[in-house]
């Protein structure tokens, strides 16, 4: 969960980081750090990736902080930009616009019916093993899902940014909910055999 920041960022502080005051930009930098790495984790593929998102974030941030309006929760403000950052940066990558994946008609008549328990993932699973699940998603797809169900967007916002037809990503969200599904089913099996053979040799 965030931490709400609204306290930390006071005009002081602001008018600092507008001068260019290196101790009052590191204060910020000092509490935007997690919670611009908790999100940009999601939507990069590596640590070096996500440095690159993340450094990219702060400058905006650094540079829009004039901008900021202290009746918006300052810390939707920054992830604001961060996912908007990293959209951007895939949207550019040639690589990335190669995994766009747009369904036929057909495809997008079939609607899954398996859906991801969260409880029982909750209960079997930490953040981090959840994650790991999340990025074996392809990576549209993964996308897709973040921005749906963890940071809310709703369908149509996806679709104006990443350029796919609201359809599209409704078929997205629901091949990542069948392809996590099958992930923790599969761990939990796994798991359960493992219990199994320990039970055995012992």
């Amino acid at each position: 969960m965030l931490v709400n920041h609204n306290m930390l960022i006071d005009r002081q502080l602001i008018a600092g980081i507008s001068k260019g005051d290196e101790k009052c930009i590191y204060k910020l930098y000092h509490h935007c750090y997690q919670d611009l790495y908790g999100v940009c984790r999601r939507y990069a593929t590596n640590e070096d990736e996500i440095g690159s998102l993340l450094n990219s974030a702060f400058l905006k941030i650094v540079r829009k902080i004039k901008s900021y309006n202290a009746d918006i929760p300052f810390e939707a403000w920054i992830r604001r930009i961060m996912i908007n950052t990293a959209i951007d940066h895939y949207r550019k990558q040639k690589k990335y616009k190669a995994t766009f994946f747009y369904p036929d008609e057909e495809q997008m008549s079939i609607y899954h019916k398996k859906v991801v328990d969260y409880n029982v993932a909750d209960q079997s699973f930490d953040a981090e093993q959840l994650q790991q699940f999340i990025n074996h998603l392809p990576p549209v797809t993964k996308t897709v899902f973040n921005l749906f169900a963890v940071d809310g967007y709703s369908h149509k916002e996806i679709g104006a940014m990443l350029k796919i037809s609201v359809g599209t990503s409704k078929w997205h969200l629901s091949t990542a909910r069948r392809k996590l599904q099958d992930l923790i089913e599969q761990s939990l099996n796994d798991q359960l055999i493992g219990e199994n053979m320990k039970k055995i040799s012992g």
